[in-house]
């Protein structure tokens, strides 16, 4: 018979082995763990810092940064990456002396902008010209998208004040935000309501934010464009553009001051979204699109000299913003200038930030389907023709109270800090007189 007290120590040795065992196991699941996140950390920061920067231009971006994000690593390093030169610089040492400069606005829609990035690509001229990409916030899938552009100049940005960012502070969620018609004295929570008792929601809000921010830094803070006085063309994630579409606003661009003299922007296409253009042999003028839109510096100094009328205007949409106060308060009607058929459209279902990655959500089948026709290949629009006047059109137009969701006086005064950040205190120079032909050419 077995001795009890060798069999109890086979079984305790046993037993340390497995111990043993299991805690090795566990040390190396934990230290591959720990190395992924250094390295994947590692990635993420080497995408914003740039140690080359010099000493003047650190000093610059840290006078410039508002004082909200200063204590935000991720904002930090996205103003810094604002700085950096456009890349393909070694395949586009030059841009053309008439070139228009292409903006595209994304949020966080990547299926649309492989898409739209697919439309650019076969634009004919888009390698003359430099294409800015802002971005609201940063997503990585975003960010590989563009880094695979070779067809042009391309220069990404960055809102370094988007809430997608900010996590457990304003311009994001607070821990104290008042929530949907909270009562802020009952509750003692922060915020204020819109017009019909809604406090604010971020990722809703980032909209207006975003094309704000981005307006004021194109116009004003990037060495690329600061100088640039002719005419910027804004087009975003969920619009594709038909291979004719940079000559054809060149052109627009060029007749404008001639065709329309109180035109203040060319557009690619028509102002209700789920039309083609009427095939007119014949200009268009009518009220500012908001789908692939050009104007210059001098409407853009008219437009910022209405801070106030958009930063404290109750709507969320900047487009609405623009429609209902801000162009009504120039004195004038508001027109631009477009051929009869289509240059860019709007296409997919979803609004807002509700991309979905590569599940399919936002567009049918996970693609989408454009006609693109011979006329669509090509420069469309002919110098001799005239124009017509659309002067009533339906719309959003000056009275009209807005949809709500742009209450809360912290998002007025950060939309109001955006217009003043990179003017030393003092809005840009104003034209006397709005609305001549001298003024918008």
């Amino acid at each position: 018979m077995a001795n009890p007290w060798k069999r109890q120590r086979l079984r305790d040795s046993a037993f340390r082995r497995l111990v043993l065992f299991v805690g090795m196991t566990l040390s190396v699941v934990l230290f591959l763990v720990s190395m992924t996140r250094t390295s994947s950390n590692r990635k993420l920061s080497d995408l914003y810092v740039d140690n080359n920067l010099d000493q003047d231009l650190e000093s610059k971006l840290n006078t410039s940064l508002l004082t909200i994000a200063r204590g935000n690593e991720m904002s930090v390093r996205l103003h810094r990456r604002n700085h950096l030169p456009p890349r393909n610089l070694d395949l586009y040492p030059r841009l053309a002396k008439d070139h228009i400069v292409v903006v595209l606005y994304v949020h966080n829609r990547a299926q649309y902008l492989k898409v739209v990035v697919e439309s650019l690509s076969k634009v004919k001229g888009i390698d003359e010209t430099l294409l800015i990409v802002s971005h609201d916030g940063y997503f990585e899938e975003m960010n590989k998208i563009v880094e695979s552009i070779k067809f042009c100049q391309v220069k990404q940005i960055f809102s370094p004040y988007s809430p997608h960012i900010f996590h457990g502070s304003f311009p994001g969620v607070s821990p104290n935000d008042c929530k949907g018609k909270d009562d802020a004295e009952r509750k003692h929570c922060e915020g204020n309501p819109d017009q019909y008792g809604n406090h604010r929601s971020p990722r809703i809000v980032s909209l207006k934010h975003h094309w704000w921010w981005m307006m004021n830094t194109v116009w004003d803070g990037l060495e690329e464009t600061k100088g640039h006085e002719g005419h910027i063309l804004f087009i975003e994630e969920d619009h594709f553009l038909f291979p004719n579409a940079y000559r054809n606003i060149q052109i627009l661009s060029k007749l404008k001051p001639e065709k329309c003299p109180d035109c203040y922007a060319a557009n690619l296409a028509p102002s209700d979204v789920t039309s083609r253009g009427e095939g007119y042999a014949s200009f268009v003028a009518e009220r500012m699109g908001n789908i692939g839109y050009a104007f210059n510096r001098t409407v853009w100094r008219s437009i910022h000299k209405k801070a106030k009328e958009f930063c404290f205007f109750d709507d969320y949409n900047w487009d609405i913003t623009m429609w209902a106060t801000v162009f009504p308060s120039f004195g004038s009607p508001v027109y631009t200038l477009r051929g009869p058929r289509t240059s860019a459209v709007h296409f997919g279902k979803c609004g807002l930030h509700q991309g979905k990655g590569d599940k399919g959500a936002c567009i049918d089948n996970g693609s989408v389907n454009i006609g693109v026709e011979e006329t669509d290949k090509a420069v469309n629009i002919k110098e001799e023709w005239g124009v017509r006047v659309f002067k009533h059109q339906p719309g959003y137009k000056a009275g009209f109270k807005g949809w709500g969701g742009w209450g809360d006086r912290r998002d007025r005064q950060l939309c109001l800090a955006f217009a003043t950040m990179l003017h030393s205190g003092n809005t840009a120079p104003i034209p006397s007189r709005v609305g001549s032909s001298r003024n918008f050419r």
